[in-house]
Parts: C-alpha cells; structure tokens; sequence
C-alpha cells in the first residue's frame, strides 16, 4: 500500500469521518496500514479529536442504536463489537445502559415469534431450547430471553 504524507492522511481520514461515524481505533489501523509515524498518528488523531472528526462516546451511541434496532442484537453482542473496537469501558457501560430493556424486549420479541414459526421441534420444551440458543447467539441476556419465551408461551 502506498505510504501517505501526514497531510494526505488527515484529509483522507477527515472525508471518510464526514461521511460517517468512525471510532479512535479505527483511523489508527488505517494509519498504521499506510505506515505513518507513530508521532504524525498521534498529531492526526489528536487534530480529528479537536476539531471533533472523531468522537468515540458519539461513535458508540450511534453504533448500539444501529446494531439494536436495524440488526437484532442483544446487548451481550454488542458489547463485544464495541470491545472488539477498544472502545472505553466506561463510554461502552453508559452508552449500554442508555438502552431500556423494553427496547431489548421490542426488537427481540418478533424476531423470537418468526423463528417459533420456522422451527421444527418435537416438543415445546425443544422448541424453547432452539429459541432461547438462537435468542442467546443474537447477545440477549438470559432474563429478557425468558420475560419473551414466557409471554410467548401464555399467548
């Protein structure tokens, strides 16, 4: 790959965060990948943190609404999406608990009663191993898991 000015750098990584959000992490593999100095690094991430490019509270917030709302995902899940980007500890924490279960529960609800319907099971107590497994695979946590399998159950 190409080697880029400190310059080039800032711009490109500039445009890329105008277009959408990007965390700390990853405009440092970026830089890394085209072989920046570790001291232009820290000059570029510092200048797109100042002049607000790259914010990883903002990065996170917007991150956990997508990954809940549009993909499914429980909060397990998205909590090691957001490790796996090294994002703070302390922002992933709040911006997780920023969530309300009854957002959990809404999303996962329909998807659990779409899966009923498309699982095969000799038996009901089968059949809510599969749902709570797959709910379990989506990063839902056991109790929400079950407040829905109960409800599903009653109905």
């Amino acid at each position: 790959m190409k080697q880029k000015t400190e310059q080039e750098a800032y711009l490109t990584l500039a445009a890329l965060c105008a277009q959408a959000e990007h965390c700390q992490w990853e405009m440092l593999e970026k830089m890394r990948r085209w072989e920046l100095s570790d001291d232009a690094q820290a000059r570029v991430m510092e200048r797109l943190t100042k002049e607000r490019y790259v914010d990883d509270e903002r990065y996170a917030r917007a991150f956990v609404k997508d990954k809940v709302r549009y993909n499914k995902w429980g909060r397990r899940k998205v909590e090691q999406a957001l490790w796996q980007k090294h994002i703070d500890e302390d922002i992933r924490q709040q911006v997780l608990d920023e969530v309300d279960d009854e957002e959990y529960l809404s999303v996962l609800r329909p998807l659990l009663k779409q899966k009923r319907r498309s699982t095969k099971a000799d038996s009901d107590y089968e059949l809510n191993q599969k749902l709570m497994r797959f709910a379990l695979g989506r990063g839902f946590t056991y109790d929400i898991i079950r407040q829905c399998i109960d409800v599903e159950e009653e109905t």
